[in-house]
């Protein structure tokens, strides 16, 4: 978001809540739609350099057989990449962007928001420092970035409530592994209450072969101690959740193997948040997990927030900094996300295997379901998601010149 006020020549400042920013998390996905906008910003040779084109989307039920599969990226006819990239690098990168192109003074570290107060002309935002240090800062606009935990969002939805737990705990790791199927292949088997992820998020050494392998595993549980949380640097134990998956031993994957070779592993309750019928207080607004946290079953939520910063990057242009612009983005963006984070609910496109599970039993696949029928689910999610194919590849820029 603040490159992207750069890019329109208006002075943005980013307030950060811990007192040092550290690469943090394991890996995400970047939809050909948010490439195109990190690309539009100049920042090829960064995606270049810390991540990997995407190369397949393949999911297997628990037995290893092959649903579906099918390329990705630059493989699928974009024109643009999908990237599996270490969320905590891409962070990284970003900062170091936003420092060159902003000046060193345009992030403030160390400054939690508790609050804000809105005026004739703007906004006064209150920050608290870890030794209860206030500050207030007054601007044109303010927008809430703050994630899942929203301090922007509580103050504009009071009664929202915790985040909803959805019953799933997922368990994360990176290791280092083999590539499955191509050199970049987004793996993903299992069933409705137990599954498995995994995809490299860095070249392979040209010794070893080896890369760094993201990987997820994930149980419906009926409690877990996690539920009331939702922290991504929450460390937990293999042997928590292990016992699950020792015969989950494949020829192509061994995933007993991959989770034990990480050595370290952290805990998070799938959650997300009701979606809400706005998102704009006169000068405030909300974009990314702030406004629509969603289960990150769809490899989409990174992309959906870089994708929400651009679009209201085009409003500000339009408009000026102006209470129309906020509502103008609020409009198109809104009613289609809320959308997508109850398509989530469902499980988003892996909920294709509720439907093969509701047909059982069968010998094989194919007896209870069509190739057809499986494109088509996953067309759906495609085109909820912003990232439909034809659509994309026809669309016009973002932010033009």
């Amino acid at each position: 978001m603040a490159l992207t006020c750069h890019q329109l020549g208006l002075k943005a400042q980013i307030f950060e809540s811990v007192a040092h920013l550290k690469a943090l998390g394991v890996g995400i996905n970047l939809q050909p739609n948010a490439v195109r906008e990190l690309f539009d910003l100049g920042l090829n040779d960064l995606l270049a350099d810390i991540g990997i084109q995407a190369e397949e989307w393949a999911l297997f039920t628990q037995s290893g057989e092959l649903v579906w599969a099918e390329p990705r990226g630059l493989a699928a006819g974009y024109k643009w990449p999908q990237y599996s990239v270490h969320r905590g690098k891409l962070l990284m990168g970003l900062l170091a962007a936003v420092k060159e192109r902003l000046g060193k003074d345009s992030v403030v570290t160390d400054a939690r928001l508790t609050g804000y107060e809105l005026t004739d002309t703007g906004v006064v935002a209150e920050f608290v420092s870890a030794d209860g240090t206030t500050n207030s800062v007054t601007g044109n606009l303010l927008i809430g970035a703050d994630g899942i935990h929203s301090q922007v969002r509580q103050q504009m939805h009071p009664n929202q409530g915790p985040p909803n737990w959805g019953g799933a705990v997922m368990w994360r790791g990176v290791s280092l592994g083999k590539p499955t199927r191509t050199r970049n292949s987004f793996v993903l088997m299992g069933s409705m209450e137990q599954r498995f992820v995994c995809y490299p998020i860095s070249k392979p050494d040209p010794e070893t072969g080896l890369s760094l392998i993201n990987w997820i595993a994930e149980l419906t549980l009926e409690a877990h101690a996690s539920a009331t949380q939702s922290d991504w640097n929450s460390s937990a134990n293999i042997e928590d959740f292990i016992d699950a998956f020792t015969h989950w031993q494949f020829t192509w994957l061994d995933v007993p193997a991959l989770i034990n070779a990480s050595d370290a592993v952290y805990e998070y309750p799938m959650v997300d948040r009701d979606p809400v019928d706005f998102w704009v207080d006169q000068r405030v607004v909300l974009i990314g997990d702030a406004a629509h946290a969603m289960y990150p079953v769809g490899s989409n939520g990174a992309s959906q927030g870089i994708v929400d910063a651009r679009i209201l990057g085009a409003k500000l242009k339009s408009h000026g900094l102006t209470l129309e612009a906020l509502k103008a983005y609020e409009t198109e963006v809104l009613a289609p996300v809320n959308e997508l984070i109850l398509r989530n609910r469902g499980a988003g496109p892996i909920g294709i295997l509720g439907v093969i599970e509701d047909r059982a039993p069968f010998n094989k696949i194919d007896e209870v379901i069509s190739t057809e029928e499986v494109s088509e689910f996953m067309s759906a999610y495609k085109k909820a998601a912003g990232f439909a194919l034809n659509a994309l590849n026809t669309s016009p820029q973002t932010i033009g010149d």
